[in-house]
């Protein structure tokens, strides 16, 4: 849970510093335009922005009776984050699971890429397609849509 927050939490630590060495030098809106620029790094980078994450075994028992893909990411990867953010709203209907959470989702994203945890992995239909194009992705929802 903790390492899901370790990169936002220093990009907080370091935005304050910075600004509190900008406020220092007499450059108070310089300090609160790093800060808020450092705040929303760390807010992009935390686990805050994706829809909550549930264990592998259920995001697999519920893709079984709904048909909806499974997503495996992870914090701080920018390609999850990439795929959220071209998501949008219907990020919703996937399936997330964060593998630094759930060692069971760890184990199946490393059992379909060589050993590696790389990610995003989605399972759609029960086939893996590692890093995929998030139009495709979103094309995977219309039937269940």
């Amino acid at each position: 849970m903790m390492r899901a927050w370790t990169l936002p939490m220093l990009l907080v630590f370091s935005g304050s510093v910075v600004a509190a060495g900008q406020t220092l030098k007499g450059n108070p809106g310089m300090a609160a335009a790093l800060l808020l620029a450092f705040l929303a790094l760390a807010g992009a980078t935390s686990p805050l922005i994706f829809p909550r994450s549930i264990g592998a075994e259920e995001a697999q028992r519920r893709s079984a009776v709904d048909g909806r893909p499974i997503v495996f990411w992870r914090p701080g990867c920018t390609y999850c984050m990439r795929l959220r953010i071209r998501l949008g709203r219907s990020a919703r209907q996937l399936h997330w699971v964060d593998i630094w959470r759930d060692p069971a989702g760890a184990a199946a994203v490393r059992a379909v890429n060589d050993g590696n945890e790389t990610v995003p992995t989605v399972v759609v239909a029960g086939r893996p397609h590692t890093n995929p194009d998030p139009g495709w992705v979103r094309e995977q929802l219309s039937p269940s849509a």
